[in-house]
């Protein structure tokens, strides 16, 4: 990546092919505010610099975490006003936690009725199905 980020900056496909990003999701994160505007060069292309790679990079990172689009939002608004505390951000992570716990929570309760109904069929090559059955119940 150091070598692409030139004194210069990166171009928006740059950024993209150095962040794995796709260039769509990069207009849409400038869009609504997630990533700022970048200056432009003087024939119109946006610069992009290393604080907008590491910011991209945790922009991706929180949503393979499963953090929503506001969620990612209040943290960036922490690191923005360098107001940020681990106690701040520890609450403001504790509620995510909570909805992944519940997903997985669910999650294991879907399991638990596939493994019965599975268990529940023949597997032999007959119309009647249990798990068809159920489904229908």
């Amino acid at each position: 990546m150091n070598s692409l980020l030139s004194a210069k900056g990166l171009q928006r496909h740059q950024l993209a092919r150095a962040t794995g990003c796709h260039l769509e999701t990069i207009r849409y994160y400038e869009k609504i505010g997630l990533l700022p505007d970048p200056p432009r060069s003087s024939s119109g292309y946006r610069i992009y610099d290393e604080t907008d790679v590491r910011r991209l990079h945790f922009i991706l990172r929180a949503r393979e975490l499963g953090f929503g689009i506001d969620e990612i939002r209040s943290l960036l608004h922490l690191v923005d006003c360098r107001s940020q505390t681990c106690a701040e951000v520890q609450r403001r992570t504790e509620p995510h936690l909570a909805e992944v716990r519940a997903k997985i929570a669910d999650l294991q309760r879907v399991e638990a009725v596939l493994v019965t109904m599975i268990s529940q069929c023949s597997g032999e090559e007959v119309p009647e199905c249990p798990i068809l059955d159920a489904l229908a119940a």
